[in-house]
């Protein structure tokens, strides 16, 4: 029997690539997006004809339960959310809404249409905020430092209520920063990726960033994709820290982005104070032993492989509009 997935957010950057990875797997694939007045299916254009998109919204659970009675799903990952820390600031409650209650609406959608699916949470390394040990791991104590953290943290225990409460085969990927050509560009690594490629084509010459010393354990989209689903095929739900265990600093980034096609960062990046944020969270690093040896899964894709292969990405489709 073919696999159902519904995944939710699969216009984004982790829901295009576990789109792949699930239809080669074998999967009937569901795209659920939110109803737009613009839309925006460019990370997943070239999947349109292999998977079905549905519109159904996280603010409106009658909108998910309509969708999970259509279409059965057997497993479903739930990737929607307000998922940007700067936009957090500025818009609090949609966050809440969103990236916390959405959470709940879709897991009492299951609980209602059919317990044995088998849901999947994104949670963020964002919950740890100002950590209390480094490495983090699942047993991290939370310290959200943005209201984006605070609502994942609410997502994230709900989960686990919901599996608790009503068994549910419910999961929570604590995953790291990861990235990839395919990320937004309001992200820090895009930015400087997509700057890179404007100034080494002469399109641009400087770029303005924040708190250059701030550290994040960075790794690539594509690999963490592959613990969602390995977390989804084991016989008892959990929660597990998705990481690289390495910790590398904004400037690094820029020095390895910027080192990548000959240039200097240090001529090109200008600190501008307008990109601090109004509580810092300094160092996060994740410590994936449990995902290592209950998953079997480890990552693929070194720190400067994935700024070359952003660099390069962002190169590439900066010479072809220029052509």
């Amino acid at each position: 029997m073919q696999r159902r997935a519904l995944i939710t957010g699969v216009t984004g950057q982790d829901g295009s690539y576990l789109a792949e990875h699930l239809l080669a797997e074998g999967y009937h694939v569901i795209g659920m997006m939110r109803r737009n007045s613009t839309l925006n299916l460019e990370r997943v254009v070239q999947l349109m004809d292999r998977m079905v998109l549905v519109t159904a919204d996280l603010l409106d659970e009658a909108s998910l339960i309509k969708v999970l009675r259509e279409h059965e799903p057997h497993e479903v990952y739930n990737l929607a959310a307000q998922s940007f820390v700067e936009t957090s600031w500025a818009q609090p409650i949609l966050t809440g809404e969103v990236t916390a209650l959405g959470v709940t609406r879709i897991l009492d959608a299951i609980r209602l249409v059919d317990p044995t699916i088998r849901f999947y949470q994104a949670s963020s390394s964002e919950m740890f905020g100002k950590a209390i040990e480094t490495p983090q791991t699942e047993r991290t104590p939370f310290h959200p430092r943005s209201p984006y953290g605070v609502a994942q943290v609410y997502g994230h225990w709900i989960t686990v209520n919901y599996r608790e409460s009503y068994g549910l085969h419910a999961s929570s990927g604590i995953l790291m920063n990861h990235e990839s050509p395919r990320r937004g560009l309001e992200f820090v690594t895009r930015k400087i990726s997509h700057a890179v490629a404007r100034i080494s084509l002469g399109r641009q010459r400087e770029l303005r960033l924040g708190n250059l010393d701030a550290k994040r354990d960075w790794g690539y989209a594509g690999d963490y994709v592959r613990a969602m689903w390995l977390m989804l095929q084991q016989d008892e739900p959990g929660d597990f820290v998705v990481a690289t265990g390495e910790a590398h600093s904004v400037r690094e980034f820029c020095e390895a982005a910027f080192g990548h096609v000959g240039l200097n960062w240090q001529d090109h990046v200008v600190i501008d104070p307008r990109f601090f944020r109004p509580a810092e969270v300094d160092l996060l690093m994740g410590d994936s032993t449990k995902a290592r040896e209950t998953l079997g899964w480890k990552p693929e894709v070194t720190f400067p492989e994935l700024a070359a292969l952003m660099v390069d990405a962002d190169l590439a489709a900066l010479r072809y509009e220029l052509r």
